[in-house]
Formats: structure tokens, sequence, C-alpha cells
């Protein structure tokens, strides 16, 4: 068993994205039916944990805010600003599908701050691993731009925390998100000091980004892995690409710790993505990790909340990850899994195995694919 902290609070459930449907404003043909980044699949989640009884064996920690001095470690002074005023405000889009609401702002800096605390406490040896749920999501903003949902960059951020106050040089970050972590990637294109590496499903949002020659620049050049999958993807096709290219990339980067931007969305029910990963496979990609972590950097891995808009059947993804991270296991089963019965989750298809030989092809020419 291990010692696993879970860092929350009550005001990311607080931060308020608005009326919605989906991701879309309200109006001519187009009714209400509730935003997808609403708080029900994060709170469903740490319920399921306190019903089942794992919430109480778990490390509990406060987030502490981060400081606008942490914020800009990649955010700029300008969109800092832009995101106070329009929590100010009372409501507003930060860019690019990124809503503010009233008191956002300090919910985002608090929302940073559970990511840093969670680093803060892997890192000093207060715990082994740990889960920060937070809210607001955060790999899709950008440095001056909010972007599907996020605000600050969390990940990012509790990255830089790290290197820059906890004297860390090598941080590996993996993101399983369904969509492509586009401002983690911006975040260290360019730094051979972070691997990137955001599994994905092909061609979602944004449009453009995650694909695979997509590798970084300059002294970043190879640092960066994009592995964009077919839809249809599941437990098999992804742990394929963990074993066949996230392996030996971190084998051979050797990280001081291990950051996942553990969005949920590429499960069998999300409403936004078109991938099949059950319960069972987000708890063998967690325990995945945790190998690679305990192998290379002494199991330090912290997982941040991201994505995941199934209100049914995120809360059991995520149980599992917990439950894996801390080697904790309840009486809670996948009450959905009669329902995957003939459909192929757990098969591995030719074509996405010949996307991942043709990602292995691309990183042969750098440092990470024998």
């Amino acid at each position: 068993m291990k010692k696993t902290a879970f860092i929350s609070d009550e005001s990311f459930f607080w931060h308020d994205t608005g009326n919605g449907a989906l991701f879309l404003t309200p109006g001519g043909y187009v009714q209400s039916d509730g935003h997808a980044e609403n708080p029900e699949t994060k709170r469903r989640f740490k319920n399921l944990m306190e019903r089942s009884g794992l919430f109480e064996q778990l490390v509990k920690l406060k987030p502490k805010s981060a400081t606008v001095e942490q914020i800009q470690y990649y955010h700029t002074s300008e969109y800092v600003n832009k995101v106070k005023d329009l929590s100010d405000l009372g409501f507003g889009d930060a860019g690019e599908l990124a809503l503010v609401g009233k008191g956002s702002y300090e919910i985002a800096l608090l929302s940073a701050g559970g990511a840093i605390t969670a680093v803060e406490a892997v890192v000093n040896g207060e715990c082994d691993n740990a889960y920060s749920l937070s809210r607001p999501p955060g790999h899709h903003a950008e440095a001056d731009l909010g972007m599907g949902f996020c605000l600050f960059n969390n990940v990012a951020i509790a990255a830089h925390y790290a290197r820059k106050e906890l004297g860390l040089e090598r941080i590996m970050i993996i993101d399983w998100d369904v969509h492509h972590g586009n401002g983690t990637e911006s975040a260290f294109y360019n730094d051979p000091n972070v691997l990137f590496i955001s599994l994905h499903q092909e061609g979602l949002f944004p449009a453009g980004r995650g694909l695979i020659d997509d590798v970084g620049e300059g002294e970043g050049k190879g640092y960066t892995i994009n592995i964009p999958l077919p839809a249809g993807t599941g437990n098999a096709g992804y742990m394929h690409a963990l074993e066949e290219i996230v392996k030996p990339a971190t084998e051979k980067f050797k990280p001081q710790l291990i950051l996942i931007s553990a969005g949920q969305d590429a499960s069998i029910f999300d409403p936004l993505g078109r991938m099949m990963i059950t319960a069972d496979g987000y708890k063998k990609m967690t325990d995945f990790m945790l190998q690679l972590a305990d192998t290379h950097c002494e199991g330090k891995l912290v997982a941040v909340h991201e994505g995941g808009y199934s209100t049914a059947y995120v809360p059991f993804c995520s149980h599992a990850i917990v439950e894996q991270l801390s080697g904790i296991k309840t009486d809670v089963e996948d009450p959905f899994i009669h329902a995957f019965s003939g459909v192929p989750y757990e098969e591995l298809t030719k074509s996405q195995k010949e996307r991942i030989e043709e990602i292995k092809k691309v990183h042969q020419l750098y440092n990470f694919q024998a």
C-alpha cells in the first residue's frame, strides 16, 4: 500500500461555467442542457470515494492558492489580469471556450495551487504519490489565452514550480486526456528538460494540434511526443502505446518526477470523445505509470484532474485511478461492465498498431526510440 495524498477544495465545485448545451451557448434552436464542464463529474467522483471508504484512507491536503508570480511562470501578466477582470465583472470568455464566472480567478489560483501542493508533498516525501482534483482544468490554456474550459495551466505551472522552487531538473508529463494538451506542449516545446507526451484522439480539439510531426523545436526537439490515436481506440491500444513508446522514452529520459494530466474523457461513455477506455483500462494505465515511476524516480508521481464529462462513468474511472495509486482495493466494481459485451474495447486493431509504428519511426530520429 502506498501513501497517497488527495488534494481538493469545495471551491473547485463553485467555478461557474454558466448555462450551456455541452459547449454551445443556448439560443435559437439550441436548448440549454448544462455546460459540459460542470462540477458534477468531479463532485460525484469525490462522493464515490467517500461512500466506498477510499477517501478516509488517503492523506487529505488542502490546496494553497498559487501566487501571481507562480502563475506567471507560464502565463503573461496581461492574460492573468484579463482573467481577474472578467472574474470581477462576473462573466466572460478568457479566450476560446474558456468561460469565467464570478470568483473564477480566485478558484483558478487555488486549482493551480492544488497541483503545486501535490507536487510539493510528493517531492518532499510527505507522501508517495498524489491526486489533485483541480478545477478549472488547465492543459489547453496557452500563455496568453484560455482555451477549452481551461484558465491557468495547472500542470505546466506545477512543473515550473518543481524546477524553479524544488530544484528538479528533469520532469516528464504524460497527458492522457482525449483532447491534445496544446497549452502544456507550448509551455515546453523548446525545453529539453521536460518530456511531454500526449495520447489523444486524432483530429479532435484543438484543430491542427498534436500532430505526429510536432516533436519540439530547438534544444527541445524530440522532447515532445504526440500519439494521436484513431477514434475507437480502447484499453489494448492505449496499453500498446504505453509499452512501445512511453516506456522506452521514459527509460532514456530518466525523469525525477512524473506528472499525469489525468483527463478521463477517453472513456467509453464520454460525450466529447470517441475512445473506448474502461475503468479497468484507467487502472491498468495508472499501474503502468506507477511502475515507471518506481523504476526511475522513486515512485514520485502526481496526477492532476483534467477533462471527463460523463457524470455516470467518470467517477468510476477516477476512483479506479486512485485505488491503483494507493494500492487500496474497495468493493467498488464497474457497474457498466456488462454493457461492453461484444464491444471490441480490449482488442488492438491493425490501424492502431500501424499508427504506433508510424510514431516510433518519427522518433527514431531522436533519442527515445531504439
